[in-house]
């Protein structure tokens, strides 16, 4: 199955758009049912062509009997149920339509909920970063599970930011490269949630390998890794992700787990194991099962509501992954689908690719989230390359992002490459 990745804005109110996204040759649409605040173009709608996002927003009815503490903010940008009228569209087009469900990046909740907010090591708060370590982030996420299912009945469940966001991937422009904090470090969270699981002197250890040794010493971890797979060009919306989770992904040399039978393995390297030392072990354990555990307690009342509906998870096979692909370096042989990010080198994203792979087991799937904006060019064959390239990888879907930005010569490059790939 090949999927487009749309918004509700992209759909809602033009009505060539559902017809457009179908001659692209997909199977399905993942149609954002709640996501964060973004500024969008849209160059096909007929009343605007950049649409201001201001904040995080479930695209669906927001009943108020079904929430707790935590309430989702209604749109005014588009319909309050926008997610029905574009999900409705589609079908009618013969498309299939998976909900795209952002769980723990919300910059409304959290600037609203600043105690439920990831904190660095110096208590710096995320406000754009729900800690899933809270009971009310995680009783939220389960309660949008449920809404997505009850209310937007789709063909498909996808799960992105299940588990801790990180340093990057923000709700404002970024004015922190130069700064030369490592963000794998500025990334482990210190919530109250979070710290006491912590052993005795992890904060310590990590703002010291932040502050780095005295003036003119030199510092080893003085890098800053806020660009690499996800980032792209400013023209649409950036997911960004620090680099040596990449890495630590798919090499045996930065502290990944070993294939499968030895995946308690680690080796230690990479900024994080090198500034936890002897902790490092006790701490990415903490972190691992905080995802796992958010993961577990959605797929079962996602299971129980909607027994049928696969599910997909973003997903990074690295332990210290923090963003919208969630640390997975044990699998989840729950979930239907996992899907890697390919926004970045190829080789790279191939390798984090195989190495879902290796986590599947009988019946799972492995899907390559793949870039077809800029930087990437228009050009139907160099994809195709592309395409390939993920499918030797093991990848068997192609989740394209997305379908509602790219000019028609880009769509149609796009309907041409999975043609040639023939996946």
């Amino acid at each position: 199955m090949n999927l487009a990745y749309a918004y509700p804005w992209d759909i809602v109110g033009d009505p060539t758009a559902a017809e457009r996204l179908a001659a692209l040759g997909v199977d399905a649409v993942a149609l954002a049912a709640s996501y964060h605040s973004t500024r969008a173009a849209t160059p096909y709608h007929p009343s605007h062509r950049i649409l201001d996002v201001p904040h995080s927003a479930f695209y669906l009815p927001v009943r108020p009997e079904a929430w707790g503490r935590l309430v989702p903010a209604a749109p005014t940008w588009t319909a309050p149920d926008a997610y029905l009228r574009a999900r409705d569209a589609l079908l009618a087009a013969g498309l299939k339509v998976h909900a795209w469900t952002v769980l723990t990046h919300n910059s409304f909740l959290g600037q609203a909920h600043p105690d439920l907010v990831v904190r660095n090591a110096f208590g710096d708060p995320y406000p754009y970063a729900l800690c899933p370590s809270f009971e009310d982030v995680a009783d939220y996420c389960e309660r949008l599970v449920r809404e997505v299912l009850t209310v937007g009945e789709p063909d498909g469940l996808i799960l992105e930011g299940c588990g801790a966001m990180g340093f990057a991937h923000q709700s404002v422009h970024e004015k922190t490269a130069g700064a030369d904090f490592d963000a794998d470090l500025m990334s482990l969270c210190f919530c109250p949630g979070c710290a006491d699981r912590y052993p005795e002197g992890t904060r310590d250890r990590v703002r010291a390998a932040i502050d780095g040794p005295p003036s003119g010493t030199g510092d080893a971890h003085a890098t800053t890794r806020t660009g690499d797979a996800h980032a792209t060009t400013g023209t649409h919306d950036t997911h960004t992700t620090t680099g040596t989770h990449d890495i630590r992904a798919t090499t045996g040399t930065r502290g990944a787990h070993t294939p499968s039978g030895t995946r308690g393995t680690h080796t230690t390297s990479g900024p994080l194991e090198t500034a936890l030392g002897p902790l490092a072990d006790e701490v990415r354990t903490v972190r691992v099962e905080l995802s796992a555990s958010l993961r577990l307690r959605l797929i079962t009342a996602a299971r129980q509501l909607a027994p049928a509906v696969p599910i997909t998870l973003h997903a990074n096979p690295a332990p210290w992954a923090t963003g919208p692909f969630a640390a997975l370096p044990d699998g989840e042989q729950a979930a239907d689908v996992l899907v890697g990010n390919c926004w970045g080198d190829p080789s790279t994203d191939a390798a984090r690719l195989a190495r879902l792979g290796e986590l599947c087991g009988p019946g799972q799937r492995v899907g390559a989230y793949v870039l077809a904006l800029p930087p990437r060019h228009a050009d139907a064959q160099a994809l195709a390359e592309l395409l390939r390239t993920y499918a030797k990888a093991g990848a068997s879907e192609i989740h394209l992002y997305h379908a509602g930005l790219a000019s028609p010569k880009r769509l149609a490059a796009m309907a041409e490459a999975l043609r040639l790939a023939a996946l």
